[in-house]
């Protein structure tokens, strides 16, 4: 099904991710900045910028800075049992600082596990609340005796620290856009993390690999707040010049692909996204708008309305290993990642393709003398004769490729290359 291009893109994409993997992302501080560093040097182009602590953005403030050196829990017997050295999950994101020495009643309040999941570390997060905690797997937890534990956090929240984002623009030759919003907050995540940013990173080499029809814009931005504070600074641009986009999220696994509209439902992204994974993977679960959960939410929200699909492989919220550790890089693996990126390949190019062609001539054409048709008359044309002779038929200057792609029950990828052929003997003109 992917050639040794598309799995080669796959194995590049889960080295990088191995790569990124340890680092403590969240909302703002010094993670999100290496991240955006290593991407840098992949998309040589990639502007990052730095928005203040208290920054207003519509109804929300940019949060003070968080960052974390190191954190613990050591006990009765001078073990650290729980070390945020060992994995960054062990720590509540956002956590206050802490160095204090408390007994196992008033730790257990702290501390945060799964017992239908006992050998899993929850992902558990305090942006807009000051605490702290840890988290550990149930089957740790159960084994605390009773006895005086030491707890140290070594964390900051510097209220006049910054949020960090990076995007890119790619010229085309339109303004009009295409937009692909990823976001790296999370820590050691792979597919509810680490698979967009890798697809999204490797989309952008490709498509400055040769001139595009339209331009491109990739944001790579901390989830919720990062979306709502880009749209503060662009609303206006986005909404003049986006022509479709696509939210990069959970993309990276092998079990299935998954689809989720925009809210208008029925805009060129979703169009593309549909005829896509009709093709390439028809058993593909499909969602509708009330099961949105990501940035989508910010990007199709009334008053901004950007076309924003989702194209993913297992959706967020609905897989066992989702904000737990488990959520890594045996679950998200090169093929998977590579199904990721060959899905989004195609639907970009169907929206590239996606023109209004009229046929030029009255009546069907004289093939035969321009090799385009057997001068031997055969009880069944051949295939390709057949499909050349369907998109002269349907092509009446009233339907885009993507609606012919769906009357005449073939993939995009394979239709474009006859309707460029078609299009080179005089035999179909552009109209839209």
């Amino acid at each position: 099904m992917y050639d040794a291009q598309t799995l080669q893109a796959g194995a590049e994409m889960h080295a990088l991710a191995r790569q990124l993997f340890p680092i403590c992302r969240s909302l703002t501080g010094n993670g999100v900045r290496e991240t955006l560093s290593v991407l840098q040097g992949h998309i040589p182009n990639l502007q990052i910028h730095e928005v203040p602590s208290g920054t207003q953005c519509f109804d929300w403030q940019i949060p003070p800075e968080w960052n974390i050196s190191q954190a613990w829990i050591e006990a009765p017997d001078g073990n650290r049992i729980v070390d945020f050295a060992d994995h960054n999950l062990h720590v509540v994101g956002y956590s206050t600082p802490v160095d204090r020495t408390i007994g196992l009643d008033e730790l257990q309040k702290h501390l945060h596990s799964l017992p239908d999941q006992p050998d899993a570390i929850p992902y558990i997060t305090s942006y807009y609340q000051e605490r702290w905690g840890f988290c550990l797997t149930e089957n740790q937890r159960r084994t605390l005796k009773p006895g005086d534990y030491k707890v140290k956090i070594a964390a900051t929240l510097n209220p006049h620290g910054s949020l960090t984002y990076a995007d890119v623009l790619i010229p085309g030759h339109s303004k009009e856009e295409m937009f692909l919003s990823t976001y790296v907050c999370h820590p050691s995540m792979a597919n509810n993390e680490l698979s967009g940013p890798m697809v999204a990173t490797w989309l952008a080499k490709w498509v400055s690999e040769k001139p595009r029809r339209y331009s491109y814009r990739f944001v790579f931005i901390p989830e919720t707040i990062g979306s709502i504070c880009y749209l503060s600074r662009h609303l206006a641009h986005l909404q003049a010049h986006v022509r479709a986009g696509f939210n990069l999220t959970c993309i990276g696994d092998e079990r299935t692909f998954s689809f989720l509209p925009s809210r208008a439902g029925d805009g060129f992204s979703d169009r593309a996204a549909l005829h896509v994974l009709n093709a390439m993977a028809p058993d593909f679960v499909r969602y509708d708008w009330l099961d949105r959960g990501s940035d989508e939410r910010q990007y199709c929200a009334p008053g901004v309305d950007l076309p924003m699909a989702s194209i993913m492989r297992s959706k967020f919220h609905t897989y066992p290993e989702y904000h737990t550790s488990l959520d890594d890089l045996d679950f998200v693996t090169p093929r998977g990642l590579a199904g990721g990126y060959l899905a989004m390949q195609r639907a970009l190019e169907a929206l590239e393709a996606n023109r209004v062609w009229r046929a030029a001539l009255l009546c069907e054409p004289q093939m035969g003398r321009r090799g385009l048709y057997s001068t031997l008359g055969t009880r069944t044309p051949e295939t390709a004769t057949r499909l050349r002779m369907h998109i002269l038929s349907c092509a009446d200057g009233n339907h885009d490729v993507l609606a012919l792609a769906e009357k005449l029950r073939t993939p995009i990828w394979e239709l474009v290359p006859f309707i460029e052929e078609l299009a080179a003997h005089g035999l179909l003109e552009e109209v839209g």
